[in-house]
């Protein structure tokens, strides 16, 4: 009995060493991998930053004035105008948002209390939210270089759109590849007739049947760019800033105008002869939303956005010819990339890239 308890014994140590070799090997190997957000970075993305050209990399001196911490963050700037109820409905959801450092609110109701107090008092809130008083509703306020901006990415959104967290979350993974474009959710082109500009919708089109579209700008209504160009917007001929003013319109095409003719001059070959892939970059990246949801219709007030204004087309047809007469040229180039969540890179539904 005393020898088959001992039999048993070894038995068991046999397999249970076999086991914990296992174990070991095991534990080391997970050990030897990056950190799970790393890995998530290493993917398609990585091979989209090291496929990337040298000339298309950022533009000198991106995050001189940031740290490591600034490139991991960011800040979202919200102009709001007689949506209070809808606005408040926005904060609640943008509080889960990882790598959020704060919500600056631009507050355009003149005269009229904010809803901060309302807003603490309902808190704590894991996000700090800014509200920011404006003397006068313009449309540009918007795009003013609060002092209060300390990350180099800034997400602007309109007061009736919600953007879910995992795309916002991919858009910001996006831009941080793309630093010196405007990368977001909402692309718009310009069509040329007889040397006269109009303004017009991009649509995906099925590529079996269709041959897909291109777009010259990305609106910055929902999109991540760097803060430097909220300084570079105050920068522009003061002919730009009345156009807006004058219109209360615009201020997303003429960003664009800006960003393309700065990407212009940074990356302009020494030869007289432009590179067809160095300088004519253009000023937005398209990443397809998975659920971008538009919630005008739940604001209380009844406000009703200015795209429903029956002039709104004609005015961004004609902001379009007043900025190319303001700068001399047409600036805006065309794309076709968009990213996706699932299954990029993809080129607008094309049949081909060209």
């Amino acid at each position: 009995m005393r020898m088959l308890r001992g039999w048993m014994s070894l038995r068991l140590a046999y397999l249970f060493v076999p086991i914990l070799l296992l174990l070991l090997f095991g534990a080391a190997l997970t050990a030897l991998l990056p950190p799970a957000e790393d890995r998530v970075s290493v993917g398609v993305l990585g091979v989209l930053r090291r496929a990337t050209s040298d000339r298309d990399n950022p533009a000198p001196n991106n995050h001189v004035d940031g740290t490591d911490d600034d490139e991991e963050r960011f800040t979202i700037i919200i102009q709001t105008y007689n949506r209070t109820d809808i606005l408040l409905k926005l904060l609640n959801h943008y509080q889960a948002v990882p790598h959020l450092q704060r919500i600056i609110i631009v507050w355009n109701n003149v005269g009229e209390q904010t809803p901060q107090k309302l807003w603490n008092s309902v808190g704590p809130h894991p996000v700090p939210v800014i509200f920011k008083e404006q003397s006068t509703n313009r449309m540009r306020n918007r795009l003013q270089p609060f002092p209060e901006i300390d990350t180099d990415a800034v997400l602007m959104l309109d007061d009736d759109t919600l953007v879910s967290v995992p795309d916002i979350s991919f858009a910001f993974s996006v831009w941080k590849q793309f630093p010196d474009q405007i990368v977001g959710f909402v692309p718009r082109k310009h069509v040329t007739t007889a040397g006269v500009y109009s303004y017009g919708s991009f649509e995906l089109q099925d590529p079996e049947i269709g041959g897909g579209d291109r777009y010259s700008m990305v609106l910055i209504g929902a999109a991540f760019f760097h803060r430097r160009y909220l300084q570079l917007f105050q920068d522009q001929p003061q002919a730009v800033h009345a156009l807006v003013d004058e219109t209360q319109n615009c201020d997303d095409i003429a960003m664009n105008f800006a960003v393309a003719l700065y990407l212009g001059q940074q990356s302009r070959p020494s030869s007289s002869s432009r590179s067809k892939s160095g300088s004519n970059r253009p000023s937005g990246v398209f990443v397809k939303p998975v659920d971008l949801r538009n919630l005008e219709k739940d604001a209380s007030s009844g406000y009703l956005g200015m795209w429903h204004r029956p002039e709104h087309l004609l005015q961004r047809s004609y902001c379009l010819n007043k900025l190319a007469q303001i700068y001399g040229s047409m600036p805006l180039w065309f794309s076709n990339l968009m990213l996706c969540q699932f299954g990029f890179p993809s080129y607008a539904n094309h049949k081909s890239r060209g």
